[in-house]
């Protein structure tokens, strides 16, 4: 099947509308763990993401030595202080902490992987989160940290870049660029995910249907940006889109973001876009 293009009419279809009488409970919570101890930076970013397309409320579990970075910036988004090793990476108890803090709260959405560093104890944490039963975006180092085998059937959408999806499927990088529509496809169905496989037309893909995205331009490509479609996705979902749903609005939504906040080709920075996703929101009709 041929993939579709994605229109702002049906993205503006898919997102619900709010009633008057709508609070922050009614929205989705969403827990993203994120950041270590130098990449507080990561969270930062999530956060503004799933904050800007709506969630109702945003905890961000992250090392104690980068908290303080994270509240100054988003002072919107609640924390989770968890333990650290002596590098400065989340330590092996903190999924003990993450489920006790979960169990006790109504979350809706689950976010793992900007900053959080590569090893045993990282893939141990990631492992533990994403065979929780709730929605989960998986990014960056949460893919990193797995092998396919890892994430089968899990509720998960993942937004691998192509050097990502490259290094988790064991292929070339040339090779995931050659048909991304039909590799897009092919991962999704093989492991029961949401694949979004990011990039100059971003292809998303449930292994039935998939669809190419037409925003976004080349001043997006810097640092960051994944980070902030990580929260995006994750926002979407914590307000009720089904997974395939967000993932294709939330990269619509983000890459029209940028298109707004575009004035060259560079110089755009990943605060930039997320400053201007309620202004992509109003573009396609939800105001």
């Amino acid at each position: 099947m041929t993939p579709k293009t994605l229109t702002a009419r049906w993205v503006c279809s898919v997102i619900p509308r709010r009633p008057a009488t709508s609070h922050k409970g009614n929205n989705g919570h969403v827990l993203l763990i994120a950041g270590s101890r130098g990449m507080a930076g990561a969270a930062v970013l999530s956060a503004l993401g799933a904050l800007r397309v709506g969630a109702g409320l945003v905890t961000v579990g992250i090392v104690e030595s980068a908290r303080r970075a994270l509240t100054s910036r988003v002072p919107e988004a609640m924390t989770l202080p968890l333990p650290e090793t002596k590098d400065g990476f989340l330590s092996p108890s903190a999924a003990r902490i993450i489920k006790d803090y979960v169990r006790r709260r109504t979350m809706t959405t689950l976010a793992v992987g900007p900053g959080l560093g590569k090893g045993a104890a990282q893939r141990n944490l990631v492992l533990n989160l994403i065979r929780m039963d709730m929605p989960v975006v998986v990014d960056a180092d949460g893919l990193n940290n797995i092998r396919p085998d890892d994430i089968k059937g899990c509720p998960a959408v993942i937004t691998p870049h192509p050097g990502e999806l490259a290094r988790l499927l064991g292929i070339t990088r040339q090779k995931v660029q050659k048909d991304r529509a039909t590799l897009a496809k092919n991962t999704a169905k093989a492991l029961g995910v949401i694949c979004v496989l990011k990039g100059h037309k971003t292809v998303i893909s449930d292994g039935i249907r998939t669809c190419i995205n037409p925003t976004g331009n080349p001043a997006m490509a810097t640092g960051g940006m994944g980070d902030v479609l990580t929260g995006v996705v994750a926002g979407l979902l914590a307000q009720g889109l089904p997974r395939f749903e967000a993932a294709c609005a939330g990269v619509y939504l983000h890459g029209l973001a940028g298109d707004l906040a575009r004035v060259s080709d560079r110089g755009l920075l990943a605060t930039d876009l997320a400053a201007k996703i309620p202004h992509a929101l109003k573009k396609i009709g939800i105001c």
